[in-house]
């Protein structure tokens, strides 16, 4: 008798041979792996499906972002001068930061469509980037997981790096703050995509040079995320031997070396520019030093009140369930050759870039990268914000998106631990895989609260937008303007009419002389 392809004929006993033979029980275990497989391609659609159904939703709330704060008075001067003038403003005039400006210039120059695109244009890249990062850095480590996992992985990281910060709108949706505290953190990790796809020489040398010019543009853009930069490339220069196969450490010393050169050039650039000077001789930062004692202690102390709230945010949980999953799921080769110092070679003589071979010397090293570069973040933005250097929660992404992948690694290693030991595999996935669901409906519903307010301000900003817009029409050089606020960012009259900026602004955006203050929408 004969059998379609790829069905399996049971086979009879042999008589007298004490039961069937050995084929019937590889008939079950191919059973079993086929069923888990199913299983497990089943959960990781059914997460990925859910997680990105919550990022196109926090996407789609960006249709409701109008401008606010610091945007009142880039609108105006991009209309004017052009993205390129906005780059030169930055650099003479207000900080620096000509990276910024560049940013700032190319999404201003649409207006409100810049806003109301910004959400998606900016989530869009980030899952790409992480994306391709968790689906190289798994390569290069010589593991195989199912295919959707590296987006499963990707998409939580992104969820919970958005979503799970006590203001996601400054996080999120407030392009003045995403690019300098959101964007920047994730376009240094798009830096090492290069190294990790090099092969050969010429590869090697277009990731040194992506990552020098990547350095120099993260000066010049964020002070934040430029020390973590350092601190994470000052970790690999000095505790590479511990994590990178011998092949690759070389390698990987030069390409973190020149990147933190490059950082330093874009430092220098920052620093010694017009702007730089007015921003620190305006917040007094020429005659206050942030590394004085008392300003490192009441830093200090900041940092621990960050912490707090950082460390009680449950939802964070997800992204350790991801990397739980990712390590049950991943499978790779055994027996690799080692060096002389017990560093493997790699599968078959090829050294991987990156093959963490010391589990919790590697999370060690990474919490320590996080918790050094937190505070070093907070000691230089506290001299400007003080003691509500607390509350000004978009500052936290620099270092926050290191705190979630380093989640993702850790729960990595434990799965792969798990796996190795097979202890209850299947009930640390369906535990795993809850936590992840869960995690997604924790972070649906402040998001939809959220939407909510955006919407409510998007009418009300359209209506007085277009009421301001017919004053100026009929002449008027004066108009009233009531305030919209939405998650606590600055509007003209803050304070109840306390605090005008950027009450001019306003008024240069509509082409009039003020705006004064009211209480009621006309």
């Amino acid at each position: 008798m004969t059998a379609a392809p790829g069905v399996a004929i049971p086979r009879e006993p042999v008589p007298g041979g004490g039961g069937p033979e050995r084929g019937s029980g590889e008939d079950r275990g191919l059973l079993r792996s086929s069923t888990t497989l199913c299983t497990t391609t089943l959960c990781t659609t059914v997460l990925c499906v859910l997680l990105l159904g919550l990022l196109t939703a926090g996407a789609y709330l960006g249709r409701y972002v109008r401008p606010s704060a610091d945007e009142w008075c880039f609108l105006p001067k991009v209309r004017e001068l052009g993205v390129w003038g906005m780059v030169e403003k930055f650099y003479v005039t207000d900080n620096g930061r000509i990276g910024n400006g560049l940013l700032v210039g190319m999404y201003a120059q649409f207006p409100v469509a810049g806003h109301q695109w910004f959400a998606l244009i900016s989530g869009a890249l980030m899952l790409a980037v992480l994306w391709a990062l968790t689906a190289q850095v798994l390569r290069r480590a010589g593991l195989a997981v199912p295919r959707g996992v590296p987006l499963l992985v990707a998409s939580m990281i992104t969820a919970v790096f958005l979503f799970a910060t006590p203001n996601t709108y400054k996080t999120f949706y407030w392009p003045a703050a995403s690019v300098s505290h959101t964007l920047a953190p994730v376009l240094a990790c798009a830096a090492a995509l290069p190294l990790l796809l090099a092969r050969g020489r010429r590869g090697r040398i277009a990731a040194l040079a992506v990552v020098l010019l990547s350095g120099v543009f993260m000066g010049t853009l964020s002070e934040e995320a430029s020390v973590v930069c350092l601190v994470v490339l000052a970790g690999v220069v000095l505790l590479g031997r511990w994590v990178f196969t011998d092949r690759a450490l070389v390698a990987a010393r030069w390409w973190a070396l020149t990147g933190m050169a490059g950082i330093a050039i874009g430092t220098l650039v920052l620093m010694t520019s017009p702007g730089g000077r007015r921003r620190r001789e305006r917040f007094g930062l020429e005659t206050t030093s942030m590394i004085a004692p008392e300003s490192l202690k009441s830093s200090l102390r900041a940092y621990v009140h960050i912490l707090e709230t950082v460390f009680t945010t449950w939802q964070y949980a997800g992204a350790v369930a991801a990397g739980v999953l990712l390590g049950l799921l991943a499978s790779g080769r055994e027996g690799r050759s080692r060096g002389p110092e017990g560093r493997p070679r790699g599968p078959e003589g090829r050294s991987p870039v990156l093959l963490p071979v010391r589990p919790l010397l590697w999370t060690a090293f990474g919490a320590l990268a996080f918790l050094v570069s937190g505070y070093l973040c907070t000691v230089i933005t506290y001299p400007v914000f003080g003691a509500r250097v607390v509350t000004a929660q978009r500052t936290w992404n620099d270092y926050l998106l290191l705190y979630v992948v380093l989640l993702a690694g850790a729960g990595a290693f434990l799965g792969r631990a798990l796996r190795r030991r097979a202890w209850r595999t299947g009930v640390a996935t369906a535990a795993a895989a809850t936590v992840c669901a869960v995690t997604v409906a924790g972070l649906a519903v402040p998001l939809h609260d959220l939407g909510h307010d955006m919407r409510v301000r998007a009418q009300m900003w359209e209506r007085q937008d277009q009421y301001l817009r017919g004053q100026a029409a009929k002449g008027a050089r004066t108009a009233p303007y009531t305030p919209l606020s939405v998650a606590g960012t600055l509007e003209p009259f803050s304070g109840k009419g306390r605090n005008s900026w950027p009450a001019g602004c306003v008024a240069d955006y509509y082409h009039l002389d003020r705006v004064t203050y009211s209480t009621r929408l006309p």
